[in-house]
């Protein structure tokens, strides 16, 4: 039985070089980077050089980069630390409807302590139109987010035009890339953002580390309070090695992102099109063209998603139902639904995310393994 790991959007594994880079920090080299003396001085050029190689990724002043504890961290700063410094300005915020929980949920807070929250809809693909967030655009409004590609259905959205409708209306925008650094070029000044977040578990570095790109002249308040560190805006004791690997894991996924995305879009299409081929009552779900490499997303009618991944494990494939955040969850999937996918389509969907360990012959196991799965459960199922 072949083992077969598709599942790169829920997390990766952490690359050898990243690893290797990572050691002597976790080791000998384990100085405070606040300390005066040269072993804190080695952490800091560290942390200072990982700066730099994420900041290259993006295409962003170094000193533009805050670390944070992951992508999840770098919405929730984003979003309430710049409502809390700009309220002055205005108290309402927009965000799409198929964004992840990281920001719905932290723009759902800020809602329920006297901010007004709109959330703007999508189309049958994932797609938010920029009328859609024109209308929904008020004199008061101060922050839009709306994700670069969507985690469930990898939809990319059209960032640059809806990043300009919400400056046209005096209002700063963020945009969650947690899914999307790495696969595709995401240049901070083409897209014109004013923040961006992103996470090291997405491209091969290590778990529990993260950042946040911010403009220079973003008001943003601190999240964690207590020492001075990241320039008075995240305190906390940086974590040097995660910081080392999610820098080394930047500058791989710079060095090799044009040529494996187009490895992986070559091997998504080929799944993507014999699911669809050898399997009747199946929905490609996101948008057909306009997606990130290696996503492929489908709904089947008439069976569950979680029994589609117990029977997939028991064959040696992972991969999700949904986003891994929500995988434990009965609700389908708010993404789906948002869709305008009906209760019992959303409830039988898959993701499979393509990574590095990835071949063909693994993308030929799954189209040989996965038909006779979904033949077995729609016969069991009471739904047909």
């Amino acid at each position: 039985m072949m083992k077969v790991y598709m599942d790169h959007s829920a997390t990766t594994p952490i690359h050898d070089q990243v690893l290797k880079a990572m050691i002597p920090y976790l080791n000998d080299r384990f100085g405070n980077p606040s300390s005066v003396y040269s072993l804190g001085q080695e952490a800091r050029q560290a942390v200072e050089q990982a700066r730099s190689q994420v900041a290259a990724l993006i295409n962003s002043p170094a000193g533009d980069i805050i670390f944070t504890g992951g992508g999840t961290e770098a919405d929730n700063q984003a979003l309430i630390g710049y409502a809390l410094s700009n309220q002055d300005k205005g108290r309402h915020i927009i965000v799409s409807a198929v964004e992840h929980h990281a920001v719905l949920e932290t723009a759902q807070f800020l809602a329920k302590h006297g901010f007004d929250l709109t959330i703007v809809p999508v189309d049958n693909q994932g797609t938010v139109h920029p009328d859609y967030l024109r209308e929904a655009m008020r004199p008061d409004t101060i922050l839009v987010s709306i994700m670069h590609g969507n985690n469930e259905v990898g939809t990319i959205q059209p960032i640059q035009e809806l990043a300009e409708i919400a400056h046209q209306g005096g209002a700063v925008f963020h945009t969650d890339a947690v899914q999307t650094i790495g696969k595709i070029p995401v240049d901070v000044k083409s897209l014109n953002v004013d923040m961006l977040s992103l996470s090291s578990h997405k491209i091969y570095g290590p778990k529990g580390v993260g950042c946040l790109y911010v403009r220079k002249g973003i008001r943003l308040s601190s999240f964690i309070h207590g020492g001075g560190q990241e320039r008075h805006r995240r305190a906390g004791t940086e974590n040097v090695p995660g910081i080392v690997g999610l820098g080394c894991a930047a500058e791989i996924a710079q060095q090799e992102m044009a040529q494996e995305s187009k490895r992986l879009h070559h091997l998504a299409t080929k799944l993507a099109d014999g699911i669809l081929q050898s399997i009747p009552d199946t929905y490609l779900t996101g948008h057909p063209h306009n997606r990130i490499p290696g996503h492929v997303s489908v709904c089947f009618k008439y069976v569950e998603g979680e029994s589609i991944l117990l029977m997939l494990d028991h064959m040696g494939v992972m991969a999700s139902s949904g986003s891994a955040c929500t995988s434990g969850s009965l609700e389908p999937s708010h993404v789906l639904l948002a869709m305008g996918f009906p209760h019992e389509i959303a409830h039988g969907s898959l993701r499979l995310t393509l990574g590095k360990g990835n071949s063909e012959e693994q993308v030929n196991y799954v189209l040989e393994t996965l038909p006779p799965i979904i033949e077995r459960l729609r016969a069991m199922s009471p739904l047909k």
